[in-house]
Parts: C-alpha cells; sequence; structure tokens
C-alpha cells in the first residue's frame, strides 16, 4: 500500500500529488518532482513542517505519513 502525499512547489505555489512507497528515498522524491516541474534536482531540498529531509533517508525513516503536505524548495546552501 503507498503513502499518498502532496508536493508542494514553494516557488510556484504548485501541487504534485504522489504515492510513495516507504523504501523510496527522500533524494527519489525529489527528483520525480524536479522533472515533472523541468528543474535541477541538484538545486532543491524537501521541508516537511520546520524540517529539511535527508535525501538519503527513506520515506519510512523520514516519518512521511499518508496526506502529508512536503515542499521542495531551493536549497539554502545552493545546488
Amino acid at each position: 500500500m503507498g503513502i499518498h502525499v502532496t508536493v508542494k512547489n514553494a516557488t510556484l505555489g504548485a501541487m504534485l500529488k504522489m504515492d510513495l512507497a516507504p523504501n523510496e528515498s527522500v533524494g527519489d522524491i525529489i527528483e520525480s518532482a524536479a522533472e515533472f516541474w523541468k528543474k535541477d534536482p541538484r538545486a532543491y531540498v524537501l521541508r516537511k513542517g520546520k524540517s529539511l529531509l535527508r535525501g538519503a533517508d527513506t520515506v519510512m525513516e523520514a516519518n512521511i505519513m499518508n496526506d502529508d503536505v512536503l515542499e521542495l524548495l531551493p536549497d539554502p546552501e545552493g545546488g
């Protein structure tokens, strides 16, 4: 069973619905969302609430839950 989330592009204000597997990495989510919006995935990070998510963490390790809203942000340290 997949985990349904919404990824919000903080720059555009656009939303993307995604179904994630528990073993999928945060980096995979960034890559998919960046590809959808035709952006360079190396220049972006994901935030859940006030926390930046580590690209190497899995959905399960990052504690991403059904119906979470994740924000795709430009990397504050540059990409």
